[in-house]
């Protein structure tokens, strides 16, 4: 009783709110956040598509990545780009991408990520058969890196190319990446069509590893259609199914979000399976992101129509972000160095939590 009596009393409070789990936050601080409703300044005019990810810069703007295509009728006349930069106050900066000479842009935009030198990684989920209007039927298995002004500088893996799991040339509909400075390395959740962790250089492409679930070899399972599993029991099955986040913390451990069997799994920098966590209650694993403090205590995840709170070494849950007006669990999230929380909830639109502090 005393923890319902706790999340009512939240939610009806209209500031900022997370919803502890008292056996577990007993005693803790934890984050709270409040949504910003001026965040962002969308230019009068510009209509934005489904907005799938956000990537934040050294300088704290917001870079959203979006899909022009699912616009419709006179909309898509007034498309914004499919990069659109915002500023630290919310306030639009530029846009740019698309189809451009040198590479392969991709059909269905997923992911993006800004890496520690500035370079912009960003990739697609497009699948030929999915029936999406608008689309061509192509596979989005490359990867893209280029300056932040727009410059191409490498693509990794071609469209339509996959071989499947074992391809050490493609990607396969990749949803995420993840550079780590101290190696150089480009960490892939690969993705929709792979089941795996895929690793490159990020400065020449060339492959150099990769695993599956419980760091065993990855299996080919290729489909468009998504299962939504209903039974959940843990370990949980065998293999992932979408990969659809990675992050890599400074201590070199690697978080995996496995979204469909609503777990996230931890590696070592090389691929060894650590734990993990399954909540089979809600849809959970949807996304990460880290809490900016120097230990990165805190790892975030979609769960639920909220953001879960977890202990990063631990992955014990600690209670779920969900303030009045929260756009929902995010189909991808981002964190700016503040401690605020970006979400990009595709058809939903995306959103800027403030972070308001620690709860005691």
């Amino acid at each position: 009783m005393k923890k319902l009596v706790l999340a009512v009393a939240v939610m009806l409070s209209g500031s900022a709110a997370v919803l502890p789990q008292a056996s577990v936050a007993q005693g803790r601080s934890l984050p709270m956040f409040e949504v910003d409703k001026n965040w962002p300044k969308v230019p009068a005019g510009m209509k934005v598509g489904d907005p799938s990810s956000i990537a934040i810069d050294a300088e704290g703007n917001a870079w959203v990545l979006n899909r022009p295509r699912t616009l419709k009728g006179d909309d898509k006349n007034h498309a914004a780009p499919p990069i659109m930069i915002f500023d630290p106050d919310g306030n639009y900066i530029r846009g740019w991408g698309g189809d451009g000479q040198g590479y392969q842009w991709p059909e269905r935009e997923h992911g993006i990520t800004i890496d520690y030198k500035g370079f912009v990684w960003l990739g697609g989920n497009s699948c030929p058969t999915n029936g999406l209007p608008g689309l061509r039927p192509v596979a989005d298995d490359q990867l893209l890196k280029f300056t932040q002004d727009g410059k191409f500088v490498m693509q990794i893996g071609h469209s339509n190319q996959s071989k499947g799991n074992a391809d050490t040339a493609n990607l396969h509909r990749p949803a995420d990446v993840q550079i780590d400075p101290q190696t150089d390395e480009l960490f892939v959740a690969d993705g929709y069509g792979n089941h795996r962790v895929a690793v490159f250089d990020a400065n020449n492409g060339k492959f150099k590893r990769m695993w599956g679930a419980f760091g065993n070899k990855p299996v080919d399972a290729d489909s468009c259609a998504i299962i939504s599993y209903k039974e959940f029991s843990d370990p949980g099955r065998p293999h992932l199914s979408v990969v659809h986040a990675i992050r890599v913390a400074k201590d070199g451990l690697v978080y995996v979000a496995d979204r469909e069997n609503r777990r996230v799994q931890m590696f070592d920098h090389n691929g060894k399976f650590l734990k993990q966590i399954m909540k089979g209650d809600a849809i959970f694993a949807r996304n990460l992101a880290f809490s900016p403090d120097p230990g990165q205590q805190f790892l975030y995840t979609g769960y639920g129509k909220g953001i879960a709170v977890l202990d990063r070494k631990t992955l014990e849950y600690l209670g779920t972000i969900q303030p009045p007006g929260i756009l929902g669990a995010g189909h991808e999230i981002q964190t700016d160095a503040k401690g605020n929380i970006y979400i990009a909830q595709t058809t939903a639109g995306m959103q800027r939590l403030l972070f308001k502090g620690m709860s005691r």
